[in-house]
């Protein structure tokens, strides 16, 4: 019993051993579990160390980006609260801008009204200039006429004095005094009367001389219309010699015919009203150039044209005179190699001066009285065409406004034309 007991318990013991080794396999697998497990929890451990790290760095960058965010934030609310005040700014401007142009276009329109005020008054003032000028003229006469006359009376005073007899004298002297006196007064009447009566006889003269002019240009139309009849439907008839005599009879007729023309815008000048305004001379000047004709085979001109003070005048008759003057610039130098024309104006104190400069014939100084003369020609009709009027009707255009005109010039060189307007704006 002892022997199977013994050997019950070596079995046992056996068992127990051999579960031991398997407990003690079972323990050092777990033991090297653990160890695993250590090293992943050393290694967790560290990457949860890392991860916080970067978590305390984002949450670093975060509150920095916050920060950052916030700051701009400010800013964007500052700079909608400065848009907000400028857009209000804006739109304080743009009434106060609505405000001044409104109020430019009423200063604008009060200022034209002025001018135009400006210039009747001017017109009235050279008007009231030229009456009170005339009035002074009289008033000097009747002045001499009166320290005449009190010179008369202060010897008949004396005279008085001296001779108590010589009363009747004096009172004879003073009816002699009355009696001119009463004379200068119905002289004053005539001379009154006799003003219109000139002014009658000018619109006389005006209806003379339209009819003259109409009554003139119908023989010469008929001479021209004959003369062409000849040329066209009879030339095998009409020999060389013949046919220049029928083209220098239209020529002529047709000269005659710009003759009249000129004679009667002459007459119309001195009862046309001048009605003065104000006058963008550069675009004026432009005008007149490009409405300037030429035939096929002339000369271009060349113009310098430099920038023109503006002025005051009836623009029609001022274009006339630019038109007159540019011609001739242009018909004079005509022979020279080049047509070339300077156009300038000058502001001066009390006047605006304007030139018209060719480098043409140009003329001899000597005959300079003649000029502007109707009729009067420096060159001969050979030689340069025209009527001898346009000169005549610049100076009387000028001098309708005020101004005066005069030229210098140089034989075979050129010549420079001025001309001055009031300049009312001084």
């Amino acid at each position: 019993m002892a022997v199977k007991e013994l050997a019950f318990q070596n079995k046992e013991k056996e068992k127990r051993a051999a579960e031991l080794i398997i407990a003690n396999k079972e323990l050092e697998f777990q033991n090297e579990q653990k160890e695993k497990r250590a090293s992943e929890l050393v290694i967790a451990v560290k990457e949860l160390a890392f991860q916080n790290e970067e978590k305390e760095k984002r949450a670093a960058e975060l509150i920095i980006a916050n920060k950052e965010l916030e700051f701009q934030n400010n800013q964007k609310e500052d700079r909608a609260s400065e848009l907000v005040i400028a857009v209000k700014e804006l739109a304080f401007q743009n009434e106060e801008k609505e405000k001044r142009a409104a109020e430019l276009i009423i200063a604008n329109k009060e200022l034209e009204f002025q001018n135009k005020q400006k210039e009747k008054r001017a017109i009235e003032l050279v008007t009231a200039h030229k009456e009170l000028a005339h009035q002074s003229r009289e008033k000097e006469k009747r002045a001499a006429e009166l320290i005449i006359a009190n010179k008369k009376l202060a010897l008949e005073n004396i005279q008085k004095e001296k001779r108590k007899a010589e009363k009747e004298k004096s009172a004879a002297a003073l009816i002699v005094t009355n009696r001119e006196l009463a004379y200068q007064e119905k002289r004053g009447k005539e001379l009154t009367l006799a003003n219109n009566e000139l002014k009658k006889a000018q619109e006389e003269l005006g209806a003379f001389s339209y009819s003259v002019s109409h009554d003139l240009r119908a023989p010469i139309r008929a001479i021209n219309g004959y003369t062409q009849i000849l040329v066209e439907d009879h030339a095998d008839s009409i020999d060389e010699d013949g046919k220049k005599v029928l083209q220098a009879v239209i020529h002529n007729s047709r000269k005659m015919g710009l003759l009249i023309d000129d004679l009667l815008a002459f007459s119309k000048l001195g009862r046309k009203q001048v009605s003065a305004s104000a006058i963008n001379m550069d675009a004026l000047v432009n005008g007149v150039i490009n409405d300037i004709v030429f035939d096929a085979d002339a000369k271009t001109p060349l113009f310098d044209l430099q920038a023109l003070a503006p002025s005051n005048g009836d623009p029609s008759l001022i274009k006339q005179v630019w038109i007159n003057l540019i011609s001739n610039a242009i018909k004079y130098s005509q022979y020279k190699p080049e047509i070339r024309i300077k156009i300038t104006s000058a502001v001066q104190k009390d006047k605006i001066v304007y030139c018209v400069q060719d480098y043409g014939a140009g003329f001899d100084m000597e005959y300079y009285d003649k000029l502007f003369g109707v009729f009067q020609r420096l060159h001969s009709q050979e030689e340069f065409d025209g009527t001898g009027i346009g000169l005549a009707i610049v100076q009387k255009i000028v001098s309708r406004h005020h101004g005066a005109v005069w030229a210098e010039s140089k034989l075979d060189t050129g010549s420079s034309f001025y001309f001055s307007l009031p300049n009312i704006q001084h």
